[in-house]
């Protein structure tokens, strides 16, 4: 058969699909699955609720972007707006959008699976030649410090300065022109995402993609799933138009992304099967800004190339955190800076000589910091309940503390925090200012990029969703391949975990054929 992707604003009727697999969704873990699958003569259909962009579509504004190529608008936030939530929309997923950092799952973290969550066949040997294979597609490969921009060479001289391991990051780029706008698309094809890798392999194998397509409810009788209903969406609004798509498949894979998997599952009445929404992890991000004397220029440059994981193991009494820096660009700034009047006028005056740095806590494996909850409000938003714990609250501090630290040991005049009433820190002797500071929920700035859990893998179906092959407990031909099956946060950026995942899924699912 021949592949395709179509927009399911062209379709005139009701249609109806018949299938070996439906895949919902075409990110990280959809699109590496689909393409294997197809890979193996099977048939596939794959649904993106999503539309399909590409460079043409990627104008590098960020007014055009955040509407675009994001869930919400880009104003996707937990329950009570304490926590601002990045997350891709669009053909490929978040992969489009993000900032193309790569790490192989950590060993600590893969050892914490089996030994908490009873997570079997997940080690470093296992998944071997699952991280080579993406790799190599990917062009995954170390940045060169030679081409390390201002913001991140702040994170590397201070934090070298001060002892601290700062390390390169590997990116999945390929004629990169370190234009600094991957979060708007890569304008120059450069990051290898998904609709330039394994969605055309997918569809070259005979994969039909629908793009513009939500996927509504898996229908199932409690153990096999036996169709998925799916409506286009409307263009201007995204919402639907009732024209129905109707997926009849043998085998249904959900990689629809955490948060939006959990929310397929309400809907399709499977949380009553297991603890679906439930340990939804974060990676919360709280922020530190430096001011500096020189250009810093933070838009150029690729994103991310520098990180500092000397933090991410602080004990078992508290919880840890890794450092990053993140692109400065101006609609981004202003809203994560909150301010207003003269306060963020005089912010966005200097932006052109700040640097960002970010604080990520690893969520989900210290006991006051389980993560939220995915629920469905009764007017069929999500509702995602994150608390703020004291444990979170301990490591924000700290990891304010460390930034501005570094901050001040790469040169900067002063260390400026994201909360309500900026905390300004111009010397070593005053960084107590930022211990006396009030952190939490509404205190100051708080974000994710990387959303994981909320239909877990392990071994009790008590506890969590699907099995260590990522087939549900109870639907045995239900299968869960996005970031929503990881049983914590990774402490490291989630990208290759996912594409590894989706990799390794192809064997499972075909076999359920």
């Amino acid at each position: 058969m021949t592949g395709f992707v179509r927009s399911g604003r062209s379709l005139d009727a009701d249609h109806e699909e018949r299938c070996d697999v439906c895949v919902i969704g075409s990110g990280a873990g959809g699109a590496v699955v689909a393409a294997g699958l197809a890979a193996q003569g099977l048939d596939v259909v794959v649904v993106e609720a999503g539309t399909a962009v590409g460079r043409a579509d990627f104008d590098m504004q960020e007014s055009t972007a955040y509407a675009r190529l994001y869930q919400e608008r880009g104003l996707r936030a937990s329950a009570d707006k304490a926590i601002g939530i990045l997350q891709g929309r669009s053909l490929g997923g978040g992969t489009t959008v993000n900032w193309t950092t790569c790490f192989r799952t950590p060993a600590r973290i893969l050892e914490r699976w089996r030994s908490v969550h009873g997570v079997e066949g997940w080690d470093e040997a296992s998944l071997e030649p699952h991280f080579q294979a993406v790799e190599q597609r990917l062009s995954i490969a170390e940045w060169p410090e030679a081409l390390v921009n201002a913001n991140n060479g702040a994170l590397l001289r201070g934090g070298r300065a001060l002892g601290m391991a700062v390390q390169p990051l590997r990116r999945n780029v390929r004629g990169c022109a370190n234009s600094g706008y991957c979060g708007m698309g890569c304008p120059v094809d450069g990051k290898q995402a998904m609709h330039l890798t394994f969605l055309p392999d997918a569809v070259a194998a005979g994969a039909r993609i629908y793009t513009d397509v939500e996927a509504d409810r898996v229908e199932h009788d409690g153990k096999r799933a036996t169709a998925v209903q799916c409506f286009a969406l409307d263009e201007v609004r995204g919402r639907s138009t009732r024209r129905s798509l109707r997926i009849l498949p043998k085998v249904v894979v959900s990689s629809a992304g955490a948060l939006n998997t959990p929310m397929l599952f309400i809907r399709s009445e499977l949380d009553v099967l297991g603890p679906v929404g439930e340990r939804t992890f974060l990676h919360p991000v709280v922020v530190v800004a430096g001011r500096y004397e020189q250009v810093i220029g933070g838009w150029y440059g690729a994103p991310q190339s520098m990180a500092s994981h000397a933090h991410v193991d602080r004990g078992p009494q508290r919880v840890g955190f890794f450092l990053e820096a993140a692109p400065v660009h101006p609609l981004l700034a202003a809203q994560a800076f909150g301010g207003f009047g003269h306060q963020e006028a005089e912010f966005m005056g200097q932006l052109d000589r700040t640097a960002v740095f970010i604080g990520l806590a690893v969520d989900g494996l210290h006991p006051d910091a389980p993560g939220g909850r995915v629920t469905r409000l009764r007017d069929g938003r999500m509702h995602l309940s994150y608390p703020v714990t004291p444990a979170l609250i301990e490591a924000f501090r700290a990891a304010h503390g460390v930034m501005a630290q570094v901050h001040l040991a790469a040169g900067a005049r002063e260390a400026v925090s994201l909360h309500v009433d900026p905390v300004r820190v111009g010397s070593a002797a005053e960084l107590g200012r930022l211990d006396a500071a009030a952190y939490g929920a509404h205190k100051h700035a708080i974000f994710s990029a990387h959303q994981m859990g909320g239909c877990v893998m392990g071994a009790d179906p008590q506890t969590s969703v699907v099995r260590s092959d990522l087939r549900h407990h109870q639907v045995q031909n239900l299968f869960v391949v996005d970031g929503s099956a990881l049983p914590t946060a990774l402490g490291v950026n989630p990208s290759e975990t996912l594409y590894a995942l989706g990799h390794r899924a192809v064997s499972w699912v075909a076999a359920a054929v």
